[in-house]
């Protein structure tokens, strides 16, 4: 299982000084971050992308994300989400193609709509074609990954006619794919649909929610012939503040808690975490509650924690992911294997799917690898996917919502 952390990269005035770190600042301090992640011994970092305050994490994540490849060996670096809705597939394909090479393939991407609604008015796009500009964008970028020669032509960008995208993937495997989402029930059908992950940020959420999002994901997976619904590929969110004694952390993380940018002036700190992943306490305390992850979300193979938002300065941050990588994720790793059965797999990577891909064993979109059945389907689905949905999916999205 993967362990790992994530930065939505806000900047944020320190409650308890009054002081709002520069943006450079900010800047070197993620990277700082992320280098104390792999230093403690997690898998992953994960960064966001926006492109307003009081947000200063990256429009374009690769710049940040090279920096850190750069003075790391061998930490995962992540997308936390990339914008699917608002980013040229063909800049998507390109750039981060790129950081595979650079990194060696220590990459993958997590796809995603972002919350920020005048972002797509900036970028020529209407949030009200959201769903559909997710739909179209990734199945373009897809084939860019997959096709040295694409002709395309769609409904929300110019046509391409053999176009080739380069650099070409790193050992011609693209990176591999998450797709998030927290609300909405077409995301995790277009995950199942390509045999991709789903990344169900559940940080705001209560569980049932999560369960209801992470089963429909499961069901549709199988469905599209990719594997069991146990063997599905899901990854989660969550959010941690610690210290050796609960009263402490409590104490000192709830001034934060009361004036975040993302969650303040909302429900009380003792609510929040009644009802939500957020685990404010003890290491011990951290551990239990994730470890309960699993009785809503089934096996799933990574898990990232939110550690650096809502004002916090960089050195409790630091203290944060010590005691991540000392106390919590080693008896994390312990246990959640344990628990583990043997078919279901562990999270991809890049040497897993070269492996697969020499093997002949690439997930085919909408069916098992090389079935005449799944690739018929795949055609059929697809086309279904860009225009109306059909009666039956319709009714499994309301499930879905319900």
């Amino acid at each position: 299982m993967q362990f790992g952390i994530f930065t939505i990269g806000d900047v944020t005035e320190d409650p308890t000084t009054g002081r709002v770190p520069t943006e450079h600042e900010r800047i070197k301090a993620t990277v700082e971050i992320a280098k104390k992640a792999e230093e403690v011994g997690l898998d992953v970092f994960a960064t966001g992308q926006h492109h307003n305050p009081p947000f200063v994490a990256p429009a374009n994540p690769p710049i940040l994300l090279a920096a850190v490849a750069a003075q790391t060996e061998r930490l995962l670096l992540s997308t936390a989400t990339t914008l699917i809705t608002t980013t040229d597939p063909v800049r998507i394909a390109e750039d981060y193609a790129y950081l595979q090479h650079l990194t060696d393939g220590r990459v993958d991407l997590t796809m995603g709509r972002g919350n920020t609604g005048p972002v797509y008015p900036w970028f020529g796009k209407d949030i009200r074609q959201g769903i559909p500009l997710a739909v179209e964008n990734y199945n373009l970028l897809h084939r860019l990954w997959r096709e040295d020669v694409v002709d395309w032509q769609g409904k929300f960008r110019s046509a391409l006619q053999g176009f080739t995208s380069t650099p070409r993937p790193l050992d011609d495997v693209a990176p591999f794919m998450w797709h998030g989402s927290i609300r909405s029930p077409e995301i995790p059908e277009q995950a199942a649909y390509y045999g991709d992950g789903f990344f169900h940020n559940n940080i705001f959420w209560p569980a049932e929610h999560t369960r209801r999002m992470v089963d429909f994901y499961r069901q549709r997976y199988e469905h599209y012939g990719h594997g069991s619904y146990d063997q599905a590929i899901v990854g989660l969110g969550g959010q941690v503040f610690m210290r050796r004694n609960s009263q402490d952390a409590v104490r000192e993380f709830r001034p934060y808690f009361d004036n975040a940018p993302v969650y303040g002036h909302g429900p009380s700190l003792e609510d929040f975490t009644a009802q939500t992943p957020l685990t404010v306490g003890t290491p011990e305390q951290v551990v239990e509650k994730t470890l309960a992850f699993r009785d809503y979300a089934g096996d799933y193979q990574r898990q990232l924690f939110l550690i650096d938002h809502a004002g916090l300065p960089l050195k409790t941050a630091l203290e944060q992911i010590d005691l991540l990588g000392e106390e919590v994720v080693p008896v994390l790793r312990r246990e959640f294997a344990a628990l583990k059965p043997a078919h279901v797999p562990e999270a991809p990577t890049h040497a897993s799917l070269v492996a697969r891909h020499r093997a002949g064993q690439d997930p085919v979109p909408g069916g098992a690898a090389d079935s005449p059945a799944g690739r018929a389907r795949a055609e059929q689905e697809s086309r279904a996917g860009q225009g109306s949905r059909t009666g039956q999916e319709s009714r499994t999205e309301q499930e879905a919502r319900r």
